[in-house]
């Protein structure tokens, strides 16, 4: 029997989400032509591979052992078919932030005999490429409809909690601590009715919630020097909730730069890769990560009199409340 790779990647697509539209939507095919796909593999194969109905996708026994040999077997036909993937590592960054620069730059000083592939993309669009196996690697916040959507096929653990700072306007007086009640609080973000509601969003929701606050949401304008002109032509009197990695880049424009008062917010960046055999390229990848973010010391909190605060929800609670990095498999 002579199997067909389309095949084989249209099922283990579907496997991963196990949600024929999700599957679709991500290979970018109409519902009704994957299922009719998935049949065709099943007919070749002699056995069902899933049982379906209006509610529910699940993996039959058969399936379940045809997954893994289908993992593999894509693995080997994308290696024949490039075969210096052993010494390329794809990657992605999350704009100009800084916890995937610096440790793409780490990686590139200890291996510089390494292709690396950079591309930009925000934390699901990450995910996504991930499970297609159009990264190696991604350096993104996961949050639990990732874990929903997504239980298996992936990996991830805590790389950095990074601060999130206050930056004042032009002319403001320079102060430790400012209050999130003593103006309006803008991000750049994208709110629930944009349509391009992302991991970012959820965690500023969150936020919101918790500090009882309604934020001024400003859309994603993309690079540091879109945003830093935003800021300058505002006439509003506002703060602006940044990432530290952007909160020192106004810094250095000559913005004042604030801790919120109520509490410490941190935003958690975590290092994903698909479940299997890792390439050594790759694996080196993920140690150099590791070994950046304990010599930055980026996985604890920063100190100060207010308590830190993540998300009471975010799949990385576990391993900070612990004090130990776990290694957080799909079931």
């Amino acid at each position: 029997m002579e199997l067909d790779l389309r095949l084989v990647r249209y099922f283990v697509a579907v496997a991963d989400e196990l949600h024929f539209g999700r599957a679709a939507a991500r290979l970018h095919l109409a519902q009704p032509a994957l299922s009719r796909q998935i049949r065709k593999l099943e007919d070749q194969l002699g056995y069902r591979l899933l049982e379906r109905d209006s509610r529910h996708v699940t993996l039959t026994g058969r399936g379940e052992k045809f997954l893994a040999d289908a993992r593999e077997l894509l693995r080997v036909a994308d290696r024949m078919r490039q075969p210096g993937e052993a010494n390329r590592v794809r990657v992605a960054h999350i704009f100009e932030l800084s916890t995937s620069r610096m440790v793409v730059d780490a990686y590139c000083k200890a291996r510089p005999d390494v292709e690396l592939v950079e591309r930009a993309m925000d934390s699901m669009s990450q995910l996504n490429a991930l499970l297609c196996d159009r990264l190696d690697v991604a350096i993104l916040r996961v949050t639990p409809e990732m874990l929903a959507n997504h239980p298996k096929g992936w990996s991830h653990t805590l790389l950095r909690l990074e601060p999130m700072r206050l930056v004042g306007r032009t002319g403001d007086a320079s102060r430790t601590t400012r209050s999130l009640f003593e103006r309006p609080v803008e991000v750049f973000g994208d709110d629930t009715d944009s349509g391009l509601y992302n991991a970012h969003g959820n965690y500023l929701t969150a936020l919101e919630q918790e500090v009882g606050i309604r934020m001024q949401w400003l859309g994603t304008p993309g690079a540091f020097s879109h945003c830093l002109k935003i800021v300058q032509r505002s006439t509003a009197s506002a703060f602006l909730l940044e990432f530290d990695s952007y909160a020192r880049l106004y810094a250095s424009e000559g913005l004042p730069v604030s801790d919120p008062a109520e509490l410490r917010p941190h935003y958690p960046w975590s290092i994903a890769w698909r479940d299997g055999p890792l390439f050594q390229a790759a694996a080196e990848f993920l140690e150099i990560a590791h070994e950046t973010a304990a010599n930055n010391e980026w996985r604890s909190f920063e100190a100060g009199e207010v308590p830190p605060w993540l998300p009471s929800d975010d799949p990385v609670a576990q391993e900070v409340g612990n004090g130990t990095l776990m290694i957080r498999r799909g079931k």
